[in-house]
C-alpha cells in the first residue's frame, strides 16, 4: 500500500469515527490544516522534478479532495444529530396542564384603561385613537390655544426639529388632538373615549415625561351641563365601586372648553389608603367643560346647531389612588417584581355588570 493510500485510509477513518464536531475540527486541522499532513505533502511538490509533479499533483490533490469531502459529509451528519438531539430535549408538552399560578401580570396602567373604557362603553362610548407625533394645527390651533400660550414652549413640550419650511412637530402634549381628528371626518352626533399615552416636559414622584390619558367627547344637539356632571359623577361611582360620591365643580380655564370646571370628590385617608366618597377632603379627579365654540367651527362643525362637553384624565394617577401606589416613577422601571405585585391577570376583562377589579 502506497503512503498516499495509508494517509487516506488513517484519516477518512478518523473522519467517521470524530463523534462531535470539536473532534471532527481536530481532525481537520491535523490533515487539512496550514500545518497538517496532507498539506505538508502538497508543499513537498515544488521540490519534486517537472515528471514527479505529473504523477503526485493529481494524487495529492483527489486525496486532499477526497478527505475534505469526508469532512464536510461528517459535519453535516453531526450538526444533523445535534439538532436532533436539541429537537427532543427542548420539546414542549402542550397537552400538560397549565401552571397552578401563571407568570404573566397585566400592569396596572392597562388594567385601568379596561376598567374605564367599561365603563364609557356602558354609556355608549366608542374608542378612538390618534398619532403620538402631532402638528401644530391639531395640538394646538384648533384647540383654541393662542399664540405664547405656555404649552407652546420647550419647558413645557418636546418638539421635533422642524423640516425646511415647515412648523415642527411635537409629541401631543394631550390625547386631544384625537377629538379633533374625528370632528374633522365624523358627523354629529359623537360619543368617543380617547385612551392614549401623552408626553410632557417634567420628572418627579408623581409627573412623567410620559404618561396615558383619557378623554371623552360627546357632540350632539342641546348637551349641556347637566349631561357633563351626570356622566363624569356615574362614572367616578363605578370606577371607585362606591355607592355615593359627593362631587363639585369648580370654575377653571382650557382654552378648548367654555365653561371649564375642575371636578372635586370627597375622600378620606385611612393609614396609606384613600377612600373615595367618604370623607370631608376634597381631591381634584379631572378637567372638564363644554366644547368651546371655536373649537367647533375649526373642525367644520356649526355652534349653532350643535354643542358638546368634553373630559380628561390621567390614567396614572387614577391607578395610584384606586390600588394604592405611592410613586408614579415605578411604573415605567420595568421592575418585575412590582409587576408582580401590582399587576392583574389578563385574562380578567373587566365590566360594570361583572365587576371592574
Amino acid at each position: 500500500m502506497s503512503e498516499i493510500e495509508t494517509i487516506e485510509n488513517e484519516a477518512l477513518g478518523a473522519v467517521a469515527a470524530a463523534s462531535d464536531l470539536a473532534a471532527l475540527d481536530a481532525v481537520r486541522v491535523a490533515e487539512l490544516g496550514k500545518k497538517g499532513r496532507i498539506s505538508g505533502l502538497m508543499k513537498t511538490l515544488g521540490s519534486m522534478s517537472p515528471e514527479e509533479r505529473q504523477t503526485m499533483g493529481p494524487a495529492l490533490n483527489g486525496l486532499r479532495n477526497r478527505v475534505q469531502e469526508a469532512v464536510e459529509a461528517r459535519k453535516a451528519e453531526l450538526e444533523e444529530a445535534e439538532l436532533e438531539k436539541r429537537l427532543q430535549t427542548e420539546r414542549i408538552d402542550m397537552t400538560l396542564p397549565p401552571r397552578a399560578i401563571p407568570e404573566g401580570r397585566l400592569h396596572p396602567v392597562m388594567q385601568v384603561f379596561e376598567e374605564v373604557a367599561a365603563i364609557f362603553g356602558d354609556m355608549g362610548f366608542t374608542v378612538a385613537e390618534g398619532p403620538d407625533i402631532e402638528d401644530d394645527w391639531h395640538n394646538f390651533t384648533a384647540l383654541n390655544f393662542p399664540e405664547g400660550h405656555p404649552a407652546r414652549e420647550t419647558h413645557d413640550t418636546f418638539f421635533f426639529h422642524p423640516q425646511q419650511g415647515a412648523a415642527p412637530k411635537v409629541l401631543r402634549t394631550h390625547t386631544s388632538p384625537v377629538q379633533v381628528r374625528v370632528m374633522e371626518t365624523q358627523k354629529p352626533p359623537i360619543r368617543i373615549l380617547v385612551p392614549g399615552r401623552v408626553y410632557r416636559n417634567d420628572w418627579d414622584a408623581t409627573h412623567t415625561p410620559m404618561f396615558h390619558q383619557v378623554e371623552g367627547l360627546v357632540i350632539d344637539k342641546a348637551i349641556h351641563m347637566g349631561h357633563l356632571k351626570g356622566c363624569l359623577i356615574d362614572f367616578v361611582k363605578e370606577f371607585f365601586e362606591v355607592a355615593n360620591v359627593e362631587a363639585r365643580f369648580r370654575p377653571h380655564f382650557f382654552p378648548f372648553t367654555e365653561p371649564s370646571a375642575e371636578m372635586d370628590v370627597k375622600y378620606r385617608k385611612v393609614g396609606e389608603s384613600i377612600e373615595i366618597g367618604e370623607g370631608d377632603s376634597w381631591m381634584e379627579i379631572l378637567g372638564s367643560g363644554m366644547v368651546h365654540p371655536n373649537v367647533l367651527s375649526n373642525c367644520g362643525i356649526d355652534p349653532d346647531e350643535y354643542q358638546g362637553f368634553a373630559f380628561g384624565m390621567g390614567i396614572d394617577r387614577l391607578a395610584m389612588l384606586k390600588y394604592g401606589m405611592p410613586d408614579l416613577r415605578p411604573y415605567f422601571e420595568a421592575d418585575a417584581g412590582w409587576t408582580r405585585h401590582y399587576g392583574f391577570r389578563p385574562w380578567l376583562s373587566p365590566s360594570v355588570a361583572g365587576g371592574l377589579s
